[in-house]
């Protein structure tokens, strides 16, 4: 009895020392027993515990159907019943609490008991709800943040391109804000921040977007506004500012504002494109004196390379749909045997009249439209259907800087090649050099978790960046191929004899294999094949086709030409 006295005593200070209140609910008699401080999360002395009727009253009405769900489920599935709500504390105050319980069922299957805890998450929620705030808008005018503005503009391009509703961006800068700052201090340059925002969005219709982007600058979405009517709508936004000063702990400031717009009918969904002419605009309407509004202008030959881009965007996002994505194979051979080791997969594009586009052609437009993410999962999807169709080839596909740090693509490969292990075997990664020293952490993980998956990687493009020993060492791929550029011309140019030494006795040095790009003839195969490197690729040994070279009866073209004397490795050092 002592003992169970003593576990009683230990149970009931553990429960005081977390702050949460313990309930016994007979659903029967609808008889709650409390334990722990519930005067205290409920913000009142209870001399009496409450009935269960009078419970459920504390609970805001707009999250009584929220629990009442959970409640079901928890009683039709016996999965856990737990559940965030709001409940009326002293005064109507509201007091965040995470419930956690269990019911318990009579042999007939009703509810006649519940056990359970509350804790008060009041605090936990209230820094949730200032991140979230602070995700979307900017602490001190209160309008969106930059985030925020940059998804409202991509929505009205696209809306925009869509239904061809013309409309407009504005960047807009407070003219000489730091001297305010530097004469008045920070808080008079606050004051200013704020008030000229008030002024603006005094200005605008209720469908317009307003945020503020960085210190001293706004960005505006009109939307439905025609391009003739921009620079009416630009001045009556410059007259706001103009006509009278605001009041700042320093007293009155007089400041103006300088403003650069685009419109967007033509523009298509392109964000970054938008941003970037508005910028321009305004620093061309700052260098005119301030105070002043400029258009950012096209030229005939600009509209119509971006009628280009919108229409090529178009025409990728259609093929993808319609499953005209698809591979050319350019063989790569092992430099001793002769032989084709895998092949490399290069995207084309087929149109509808069955005439092909190379990636050259379409990769710069997908990258510019943010689209790449989808192209790159695309390949993996038409590289692992390669992959099961003939099981006896090994395949190397090329992956954008986007990807390089898209978990969800990764996920993807995952789930696609975790279950038959024997495809990670087969399958290369290649990303390339430039792409991986822009965040040389993040590449590493990457890689590390394709090469976890039994996938090699390889490092595309070896030498058009800057990779030092630590770089490589990072990395930790399994093969460097060397930059095209390098290659061509090879047995004439002294100068890339002499880079593509140093850059082989680097890959060497980590043990990593060679790929040499854009092979075109013989000579340079030879010297290429004498200096140690392993693998050759290039028109030479096979342009890329987009018919399945390995199902061909022919044999493979490698070194008809050469003179096999020559093809033995330098010596190390040599």
């Amino acid at each position: 009895m002592s003992e169970q006295n003593d576990e009683l005593v230990r149970l009931k200070s553990a429960i005081a020392a977390s702050g949460d209140v313990v309930y016994d609910w007979d659903l029967v008699t609808n008889k709650i027993t409390w334990s722990g401080p519930a005067g205290r999360l409920f913000g009142t002395a209870w001399s009496d515990p409450p009935t269960g009727d009078a419970f459920l009253r504390r609970i805001v009405e707009d999250d009584l159907p929220k629990r009442s769900v959970a409640l079901s489920i928890h009683c039709a599935t016996r999965e856990a019943f737990d559940c965030e709500y709001r409940v009326r504390g002293q005064g109507d105050r509201h007091v965040w609490v995470h419930e956690r319980g269990a019911v318990r069922l009579s042999p007939q299957g009703h509810p006649t008991r519940m056990a359970g805890t509350l804790r008060n998450i009041t605090s936990r929620k209230g820094k949730e709800h200032r991140l979230e705030y602070l995700a979307n808008y900017d602490d001190l005018t209160g309008h969106y943040n930059r985030g925020r503005l940059k998804h409202a503009l991509e929505h009205a391009l696209t809306f925009s391109s869509r239904y061809r509703v013309p409309g407009a961006y504005l960047l807009i800068g407070i003219d000489h804000l730091s001297e305010v700052n530097a004469t008045h201090g920070y808080q008079a340059a606050d004051a200013v921040i704020i008030g000229v925002g008030q002024r603006l969005d005094r200005c605008l219709r209720a469908a317009d977007v307003i945020g503020r982007i960085g210190g001293d600058c706004f960005g505006v979405v009109l939307g439905n506004c025609p391009e003739t009517d921009l620079s009416a709508a630009a001045e009556k936004l410059l007259r706001s500012v103009r006509e009278a000063a605001i009041d700042t702990p320093a007293g009155p400031i007089r400041v103006t504002i300088s403003i650069g717009g685009v419109a967007f009918l033509d523009h298509g969904p392109i964000v970054h494109d938008a941003m970037a002419q508005a910028e321009t605009a305004l620093r061309e309407a700052k260098a005119a004196g301030r105070d002043r509004f400029a258009q950012f202008s096209v030229s005939e030959e600009q509209r119509e390379q971006r009628r280009r881009t919108v229409a090529m965007a178009e025409e990728v996002q259609l093929a993808v749909k319609e499953d005209r994505l698809l591979f050319a194979f350019q063989p790569i051979v092992d430099a001793q045997e002769h032989k084709v080791d895998h092949y490399e997969c290069l995207l084309r594009l087929r149109r509808r009249d069955g005439s092909l586009i190379v990636a050259g052609e379409f990769v710069p437009v997908v990258e510019q439209c943010g689209l790449m993410r989808l192209i790159d999962r695309r390949a993996l999807e038409l590289a692992i259907d390669e992959l099961t169709r003939y099981p006896n080839v090994r395949l190397a596909i090329n992956i954008s800087g986007h990807t390089a740090s898209d978990r969800s693509w990764l996920r993807a490969l995952n789930a696609m090649v975790r279950p038959r292990p024997e495809f990670a075997k087969r399958l290369i990664i290649e990303i390339t050099e430039t792409v991986a020293l822009q965040d040389i952490d993040e590449t590493a993980r990457f890689v590390a978790a394709i090469r976890d998956l039994g996938c090699s990687v390889a490092l595309d493009d070896f030498g058009a960046g800057y990779t030092s020993f630590r770089t490589l060492k990072a990395l930790t791929v399994d093969c460097v191929k060397i930059d095209g550029s390098y290659v061509k011309g090879l047995s004439e140019n002294v100068d890339n004899q002499l880079f593509i030494r140093t850059l082989l006795g680097l890959a060497q040095g980590f043990g990593l294999a060679t790929v040499a790009e854009c092979v075109e003839t013989a000579a340079d195969a030879q010297h290429l094949t004498r200096r140690g490197v392993r693998f050759l690729q290039g028109h030479y040994f096979g342009r890329p086709t987009t018919e399945r070279p390995w199902l061909s009866t022919a044999p493979a073209h490698a070194f008809d030409d050469l003179d096999s004397t020559l093809l033995v490795p330098e010596a190390s050092g040599a």
